[in-house]
């Protein structure tokens, strides 16, 4: 996760839970022989189309959307529980709220985890350190009772925050629930990896509709597809680099040219940043096809906006288009592009390293995702 970036005592088997929402090694590389995608995904035709919505323990909460620069829903932590807003970040692998211990300007504003107040929870000598680019925690780990919705994961490791800062302002939260792949854990063990052990989902996947510009509606699903949430077939694009969920784009275009990812490159698909984010040269090259072009601060004028094509992102044969009413953000004198706002910070220039792109909140409005962890994939389509 980014930190939003600019541009869960019993196993409750065969149901899907739906959580309320509060608003580099290439594929072409790693798959060198002719007809490898192919034959993955056709190994892996895993095709969810059972809809999980009619299952007698489908579980469903209210959401809601933060003004479309984040999302976040309610887990509980300890017995008796405590409640939590949280980011569900497919950035990052570790679990972690603001504690007592926490006295930090930030965490002022935050709901904080009182260990001494749950029966079950047990404590560790363990610290952490996180880094999101735009905020830092560090804290120490302990053990106790996470409940995602109807989903009970009984000793998970998770982060108590003492010291939290971050470097913009805006509507707190509590902390981030991870759901990234062990690789970014930190010597945590991840929910997904608990989920998976103690048998709490029939199904390893989990999966996110998330809302723009409406307070409520957006969900995120474990265990399970409630396919009313998006048109057509699902697309699956298998993840090359586990860590992150990181798959292989084919290229981005405008009105049919091809202006950056000609060769192939590698996104992360982040339900923890806000925007797009690319490579500076790419995004810069990327003006060059817009008109009317943005000026030196990335504005254009308003009434504008309607007349700029859509940018496309080729994954896996299919085209994404990203129309400009969803990367045109409008602000008080003018239009800015959002994959540009954050094209100066420190985080992405250490993208660019490895040419990698971010696809946030802005792509994943337009396209319904699932995250299938047992066979390692991603599958895209239409929101509705």
């Amino acid at each position: 996760m980014k930190w939003l970036g600019l541009l869960g005592l019993v196993a409750f088997s065969e149901c899907i839970v739906i959580i309320p929402l509060t608003k580099m090694k290439t594929v072409q590389d790693t798959l060198p022989e002719k007809n490898v995608l192919k034959n993955f995904l056709e190994k892996h035709a895993y095709r969810l189309s059972r809809n999980s919505a009619s299952d007698p323990k489908f579980t469903s909460h209210p959401l809601k959307n933060m003004q479309d620069f984040f999302y976040t829903g309610n887990i509980t932590i300890g017995t008796p529980p405590q409640e939590f807003r949280v980011i569900f970040d497919t950035g990052s692998s570790v679990t972690w709220v603001a504690s007592v211990y926490c006295h930090s300007p930030s965490c002022s504003a935050m709901i904080r985890f009182n260990p001494e107040a749950s029966n079950t929870f047990h404590a560790s000598n363990q610290s952490i350190n996180l880094s999101y680019g735009l905020a830092w925690m560090k804290g120490v780990l302990g053990y106790d009772t996470v409940r995602i919705g109807n989903l009970v994961i009984v000793n998970q490791t998770f982060g108590l925050a003492k010291e939290y800062e971050r470097l913009i302002v805006s509507k707190p939260v509590d902390g981030i629930l991870g759901l990234g792949f062990p690789k970014l854990a930190k010597g945590t063990i991840p929910i997904l990896d608990n989920l998976k052990k103690q048998g709490v989902t029939s199904e390893p996947v989990f999966a996110f509709y998330l809302t723009t510009q409406k307070e409520s509606g957006s969900v995120v699903m474990f265990g399970g597809v409630d396919h009313s949430y998006h048109k057509g077939e699902l697309n699956w694009v298998p993840v090359s680099k586990p860590g992150f969920w990181q798959i292989a784009m084919d290229r981005i275009s405008i009105n049919g040219t091809v202006v950056a990812c000609s060769c192939g490159c590698q996104a992360l698909v982040d339900t923890g940043t806000t925007m797009l984010i690319g490579p500076s040269d790419a995004v810069t090259k990327i003006d060059g096809f817009l008109q009317p072009k943005p000026s030196e601060d990335s504005k254009i004028p308003c009434k504008l906006t309607s007349t700029l094509p859509p940018i496309v992102f080729t994954i896996n044969g299919i085209d994404y288009p990203v129309p400009a009413q969803a990367y045109m953000e409008k602000k008080p004198l003018g239009c800015c592009r959002e994959e540009e706002n954050f094209g100066a910070t420190r985080t992405l220039r250490c993208m660019n390293k490895e040419k990698t792109w971010v696809l946030g909140d802005i792509f994943l409005r337009l396209y319904f995702s699932v995250f299938d962890w047992k066979n390692n994939r991603i599958g895209l389509a239409p929101a509705v």
